[in-house]
């Protein structure tokens, strides 16, 4: 104990802006030549992001930033959170997807699921999943008036209502349930490519109004989007123009505006990037708040419910372990963010049905996040950030101005009818293809620091979903994989050799980049150290290469590498790369034996593919 307050950094002088600009070209100054060093303006913008939606991210946010008025959770406009969470742990549902068409397998992973701190459950009804004749016998010893159900279909939405309805009538608790239906035509209709229908969808919250009272009929599902690659600005664009629709269209059948918003709720990707999704939770509340300011619903009754699901886009098959990882940290985000319901998708999402262990995980991720960390304790604990709330800012704006030109389209089911909503995906879709080629946009265990053995994992395969016609859906390291399953079914395996050149401090660096290179599509790569050009060839005709790199330091290439490289083509080597520039060389023929750089920004999907394709690796 002391009598003295702590002061902490007390003693420190508090830096200013100046100072840290100081810091920043310090660095980025550190080896360029006298003369040809940054501005602290190019500095800036070499540090300044701008995403795959045109968001920019600043290097550094400050004071400067703060927002005047942040409000107040649980009230207008809710980008603070629909309620004030009041030091509860359980500030959210623990919600676990099942999709095992097995029922006694099924029922048997639900209890297991609420004896162990699972609150929710999500159903999804379909020929590849839940039957809807099955669903009560899955259900079997739930009950629903304490655990929330949710049902969603991508084939049969009204049956699969009627199978959870039916459930919640036999119960004798009707007035108390409360969960989904899981109704949302708009969303079926971008999944089939059909035109929507919306008649079942106004019968099912008709029924939900007279009989559960606590439940939601519609589940505005944006993972359809998330998951044919939409991106965050569209996402929302896309949940409040659908809301919209539904707002008209149940209107004109007599339901007034507050009901209606008593029925909706919006299910929400969440990804490992976790600011971003923090923010995009927090603004699609916003969003809602105002078009129900609009449409005349009482301010305490105009927030957003949001179920969020970690994204299956970012889902990888090749080291799932990862996955992991990102399940916390979109976990974390979607907690941070106020979600009102959390699923997080097992790690082993991409080979096939989860286990007991993939299951278990996936729960115990939010019951760590719950109960040891205390998220649910805090209200918007990122409220006031700077940062986040520019995130907010610009991505409530980006996606309201993308919600005016769906109006002006005529409305989100025009839109899908048109191909507009297509067009969108697919130019979002290829500029992610870019950030994800380059690794701008790094897919750890994949396109970055991959596993040189992976094992596959021992799970049941999923059954054959029927085919739609609508949007299909993409997981973002799926180019990857697909290289290494080139490289896993060739035979003979291709092999590019590495010619390190010089010592291993000379070397080292770029080996290591290089053969992280390699890994990600799974190619071996035997590699000499040192010595002469003549034992170098010697080594990678033993080594049956007809594809080799030269790994060194620009000293060193200036010295040997346009002498080894000329050894190698008059060896019969077909292909001779260079780790790093080719006028490291310090020659100007440097064209004529080498073939090719290696390069941190380089097109590293494309690379490999195309030395696939020269080494003869079928497709």
């Amino acid at each position: 104990m002391t009598d003295s307050p702590l002061t902490l950094a007390g003693d420190f002088t508090a830096p200013s802006r100046q100072d840290w600009e100081t810091e920043v070209l310090k660095v980025l100054n550190r080896r360029r030549p006298e003369g040809k060093e940054l501005s602290i303006e190019q500095a800036m913008k070499r540090l300044t992001t701008t995403t795959v939606d045109e968001l920019v991210i600043d290097p550094l946010y400050t004071k400067t930033d703060e927002q005047p008025d942040l409000g107040h959770p649980g009230v207008m406009p809710f980008t603070r959170g629909t309620s004030l969470r009041t030091g509860t742990i359980h500030a959210w549902d623990v919600t676990q997807l099942h999709e095992d068409g097995d029922v006694a397998f099924s029922n048997t992973a639900v209890l297991d699921d609420l004896q162990r701190g699972a609150i929710s459950l999500w159903l999804r009804v379909d020929p590849d999943a839940i039957a809807a004749a099955d669903v009560a016998a899955v259900l079997a010893g739930v009950m629903p008036e304490l655990a929330r159900l949710r049902v969603s279909s991508r084939t049969d939405q009204a049956a699969a209502a009627d199978a959870l309805a039916n459930v919640w009538r036999a119960s004798g608790k009707s007035s108390e349930v409360g969960g989904s239906l899981g109704l949302d035509a708009i969303g079926h209709a971008a999944l089939s490519g059909e035109a929507p229908d919306f008649g079942p969808q106004r019968a099912w919250v008709a029924t939900a109004l007279a009989e559960f009272p606590k439940a939601r009929a519609i589940a505005v599902d944006t993972l359809v989007y998330d998951d044919a690659g939409a991106g965050d600005v569209d996402v929302l664009a896309f949940a409040v123009a659908t809301g919209v629709e539904y707002l008209r269209d149940l209107e004109a059948a007599g339901i007034d505006a507050e009901s209606v918003f008593s029925q909706i709720a919006f299910r929400v990707p969440t990804n490992a990037d976790q600011f971003m999704t923090i923010a995009r939770l927090r603004a699609l509340r916003r969003l809602w708040a105002r078009v129900g300011e609009v449409a005349g619903v009482p301010a305490a009754k105009r927030g957003a419910i949001q179920l969020a699901v970690t994204s299956r886009r970012m889902i990888t098959r090749d080291d799932p372990f990862v996955n992991l990882l990102r399940g916390t940290i979109a976990t974390f985000a979607a907690a941070v963010g106020g979600a009102e319901s959390i699923t997080v998708l097992p790690h082993d999402t991409a080979w096939g049905l989860p286990t007991p262990f993939s299951r278990r995980m996936a729960r115990n991720l939010q019951l760590l996040a719950a109960e040891e960390s205390n998220l649910g304790r805090v209200a918007d604990p990122a409220g006031g950030s700077w940062y986040v709330e520019s995130l907010t800012d610009q991505l409530a704006a980006k996606a309201w101005a993308r919600f005016q030109q769906l109006e002006a389209a005529g409305g989100m089911a025009q839109a899908l009818a048109d191909g507009l909503v297509a067009q969108w995906l697919d130019e979002t879709t290829a500029a992610r293809a870019v950030r994800l080629a380059n690794r701008r946009q790094p897919i750890t265990g994949v396109s970055m620091f991959p596993g040189s053995n992976e094992q596959p994992l021992d799970v049941r395969p999923r059954p054959e979903a029927p085919a739609n016609g609508g949007l299909q859906a993409h997981r973002d390291s799926e180019v990857f994989e697909a290289l290494r399953d080139r490289v896993a079914t060739a035979d003979p395996k291709p092999v590019v050799f590495m010619a390190c050149l010089g010592a291993r401090r000379d070397f080292g660096p770029r080996e290591q980049f290089t053969s992280n290179v390699l890994l990600v599509a799974g190619i071996d790569h035997p590699q000499s150290e040192g010595g002469t050009a003549d034992e170098i060839v010697q080594q990678v005709q033993a080594a049956g290469a007809r594809t080799v790199v030269l790994c060194s330091s620009a000293k060193v290439y200036a010295k040997q590498a346009i002498e080894v490289a000329t050894a190698l083509k008059g060896a019969g080597v077909r292909t001779v790369l260079i780790a790093g520039r080719s006028k490291e060389t310090g020659s100007d023929d440097a064209a004529s034996v080498i073939d090719g750089e290696i390069y941190d920004g380089m097109d590293v999907a494309g690379f490999l593919a195309g030395t696939l394709d020269e080494l003869g690796v079928a497709k």
